[in-house]
């Protein structure tokens, strides 16, 4: 009896020790196959918006392309944890405030407007949707934000702070293009354009030079009727104010101020790559792509409102020497020297 007690009592403890094993893999296994599958579960795609001034759905630009790869650049795969809804205006400002409304309707993560106007227009169409500006402008005087340091609101992103170079542009032509006297302005009717040309008007009377405003029709802008009226005024150079409705005629205001040999400095990079003859200004696909930290940062949860709005670094000459030499102009040994990037 003892002996069958004593057997009986091994059977239970060894079936005890083994039904308390088996529950223990057993749940491992329910463990390990909720984290396989929490693992398997699709993340959050965020949803981007972007409101394009100059762009439109055939032909979102270069900016939008520089914004992807500021994304990529951090980890991020399109379509997989990202996707942008893309709104392009086609230069026609009119559109913004129905582009602004569609997004934030759609309740876009994050709202990223590149021009004054839109960022205006976004300010007013919501206070929660997180936005990212990309401003030529000072947003601080324009009301946008209350400071650099701390945004307050829900706007951040960077200033480009162009209309500050506006001298610095001035004196580079004055160096190019010898016994300079007039220049041509070729400029949209508007408060953007206004704020940029008074800056040239600043710069010019310190540097003794005469404007000539080649101003343009915002709906329909005559281009070549501007740079006819430009010649009879005698311009011997000529700057053009980037405004949105602008940016798709890069190529024909480049090819106009070569067929009329006139030397030209614009406000931006782009225009340079599309023929023109210099440009001084920041890094604009730089810009964008650095806009990607501040997407990155929000959707992490940073709030727009503690994080300071950008200032660039640094500004680069880039010239041209092919529409130079299309044009007779043989740039100063001294230019060409501080020249951060020239095409041949």
């Amino acid at each position: 009896m003892s002996s069958f007690s004593i057997f009986d009592f091994r059977f239970w403890s060894t079936t005890s020790e083994r039904t308390k094993v088996f529950c223990l893999t057993l749940c491992a296994i329910v463990f390990a196959l909720g984290v396989c599958a929490q693992a398997q579960q699709p993340t959050k795609i965020a949803r981007i918006g972007y409101i394009s001034g100059a762009g439109d759905a055939s032909n979102p630009g270069p900016y939008v392309e520089a914004l992807r790869q500021g994304l990529r650049d951090l980890g991020y795969v399109e379509e997989k944890n990202f996707v942008i809804e893309y709104r392009g205006a086609g230069g026609k400002g009119e559109r913004y405030p129905g582009l602004v409304n569609e997004l934030v309707q759609l309740k876009v993560d994050v709202l990223i407007v590149p021009t004054l106007p839109s960022v205006l227009i976004a300010k007013q169409a919501t206070k929660t949707i997180p936005i990212v500006m990309v401003s030529n402008r000072d947003p601080v005087e324009a009301g946008v934000v209350d400071s650099l340091a701390r945004p307050g609101g829900n706007i951040t992103g960077l200033a480009t702070l162009s209309q500050d170079l506006s001298g610095k542009r001035l004196e580079l032509l004055a160096e190019v293009v010898p016994k300079l006297i007039r220049v041509g302005i070729l400029a949209n009717p508007g408060q953007a354009s206004a704020i940029s040309l008074k800056e040239y008007e600043t710069a010019s009377r310190a540097l003794r030079l005469q404007l000539y405003t080649m101003e343009l029709d915002r709906q329909k802008p005559n281009i070549e009727v501007a740079f006819q009226s430009a010649l009879k005024a005698r311009v011997s150079a000529m700057i053009t104010i980037t405004a949105s409705n602008l940016f798709r005629h890069q190529k024909q205001i480049a090819d106009l101020a070569i067929k009329n040999r006139l030397p030209s400095i614009f406000e931006g990079s782009t225009w340079v790559e599309s023929g023109g003859l210099m440009s001084y200004s920041t890094d604009d696909l730089a810009v964008y792509r650095r806009a990607a930290t501040y997407v990155d940062k929000i959707l992490k949860g940073a709030k727009p409102a503690d994080l300071p709005v950008e200032q660039p670094q640094k500004f680069e000459l880039i010239i041209n020497l092919k529409a130079a030499k299309q044009i007779g102009l043989t740039i100063p040994p001294n230019v060409l020297a501080r020249a951060d990037r020239v095409i041949r």
